[in-house]
């Protein structure tokens, strides 16, 4: 007899169930009602509107309790649970029978501020995109018909399934490289950043894709790693992200150029369905053939026409001859026509010229004689003739003015028969000397030249 057992009569014999009920009893009696904090994670909603989820140390700790908070009580909360949250829950310790599993059954539950990890996440969102590393200027084009897509994701997760199927599903002329990488853990960034770089290095692609499954905040939290973030905005190939299902937003998400609510949403805004470019290259092919065939009807019926003056030259050649000939004729009525007119114009300039010509001379002589008389008038003799004298300093100056003279000064007077030599005697100016000094009385000699 094994020494590790003794006789049913020695010691107490438990059933499973007992066992399990006197546990639950014993920590119903010690924990009927304790308070407990910690951050929700992988909160979810049955069907039945039961929530169950997992509570964990904000610190980091490794430390999990299971809970289950039940459709009466959730009614009547005043929030909407999310992961990363940090509450406080007030309830009791159970033991649930059938998985023999431990849990902690909530019975009020408010918030007490942000988790760890979220509060975490909203400062480096920050921090990220007052770098403008999320803005959409900075994001860049996406092929309109990729022939080569990259998927960057774990071979073992359903993530690729769903990419590949659906890639299938629409694009089957797509060629599609894989790049497997880890998406979760603490060298998941690492992993991912280094299928990024390779991708990048090779082109294979023309585009990358980066997914993976849904999950709660801690396990998509590789993808809120600030370098993997910048190393998606430094990718030289355009990204589209489809991390987890629609409501999970990771900061790679953010800094993707496009953002997918999910892996399989990702791989249709990656390229367009097969059938939809078929029936664009149908209607294409429509109207190219409705305009080669209207181009090739009107050369047709170019043809035709220059055809059919090629096939009878005769008609051309009779239609330029009547129309030399109507030209001819309308030329023999217009010039008697014209010739008679410039005869008339002739006649008529020979006419105005011979009566024009004797008054022109007339005014001509008019014009010359009045000139004749001015000229006449202006002459210095008819002046001398008056009784005036020229008179200088004998040198050939004109004197002018009493300023000029001095007391025995000898002049010449030019006068209209002759010239005098003359000797000044005295000066007067005539009254204040602001008009013409008067005329100078000079003593004339006796000789004359």
């Amino acid at each position: 007899m094994d020494e590790g057992f003794k006789p049913a009569s020695a010691r107490l014999t438990w059933t499973v169930g007992g066992l399990v009920r006197a546990i639950a009893d014993s920590l119903a009696s010690r924990f009927a009602s304790v308070t407990v904090e910690g951050e929700l994670s992988g909160f979810t909603r049955a069907a039945s509107g039961h929530c169950y989820f997992s509570l964990k140390d904000a610190d980091g700790g490794n430390a999990l309790l299971r809970c289950a908070l039940f459709r009466r009580t959730a009614a009547m909360l005043d929030f909407q649970p999310a992961d990363g949250q940090r509450v406080q829950i007030r309830g009791r310790v159970a033991l649930y029978e059938p998985r023999g599993d431990l849990q902690f059954v909530a019975e009020a539950m408010r918030r007490a501020g942000a988790g760890a990890l979220y509060e975490q996440f909203l400062r480096l969102k920050a921090r990220l995109e007052g770098e403008g590393l999320f803005d959409a200027d900075r994001k860049r084009e996406l092929p309109a018909y990729p022939r080569r897509i990259g998927v960057i994701t774990s071979t073992a997760g359903a993530a690729l399934h769903d990419v590949l199927t659906a890639l299938a599903r629409r694009a089957p002329q797509v060629e599609v490289f894989v790049y497997p990488s880890l998406v979760q853990g603490a060298d998941a960034p690492s992993s991912v950043m280094a299928a990024l770089a390779q991708a990048n290095a090779r082109r294979d692609a023309e585009l990358l894709i980066l997914c993976r499954g849904g999950g709660s905040l801690e396990d998509l939290w590789a993808f809120n790693d600030e370098r993997l973030v910048r190393a998606i905005v430094a990718s030289e190939l355009p990204v589209i992200a489809g991390i987890g299902h629609e409501t999970d937003i990771t900061l790679a998400d953010l800094a993707a150029d496009l953002r997918a609510p999910t892996p399989t949403a990702a791989a249709e805004l990656a390229a367009p369905s097969r059938q939809e470019c078929l029936g664009q290259l149908a209607h294409l092919e429509q109207v190219l053939q409705r305009r080669v065939r209207r181009e090739l009807d009107t050369a047709a019926q170019r043809l035709d026409r220059v055809a059919l003056r090629l096939a009878r030259p005769a008609e051309g050649l009779a239609r330029q001859r009547r129309r030399v000939a109507l030209l001819a004729q309308r030329w023999g009525q217009v010039l008697p026509r014209w010739e008679g007119l410039q005869s008339q114009r002739l006649a008529h300039l020979a006419q105005r010229h011979r009566l024009a010509a004797p008054q022109l001379l007339r005014n001509g002589q008019q014009r010359l004689d009045g000139l004749a008389a001015r000229l006449a008038a202006l002459d210095p003799k008819q002046v001398l003739a008056r009784g005036y004298a020229w008179l200088d300093d004998g040198q050939g100056r004109a004197l002018s003015s009493i300023g000029q003279l001095e007391a025995g000064q000898q002049l010449r007077a030019v006068l209209a028969d002759g010239e005098a030599a003359l000797q000044v005697l005295s000066l007067k100016r005539s009254g204040d000397g602001s008009g013409p000094p008067p005329p100078v009385k000079r003593r004339r000699k006796a000789t004359k030249d």
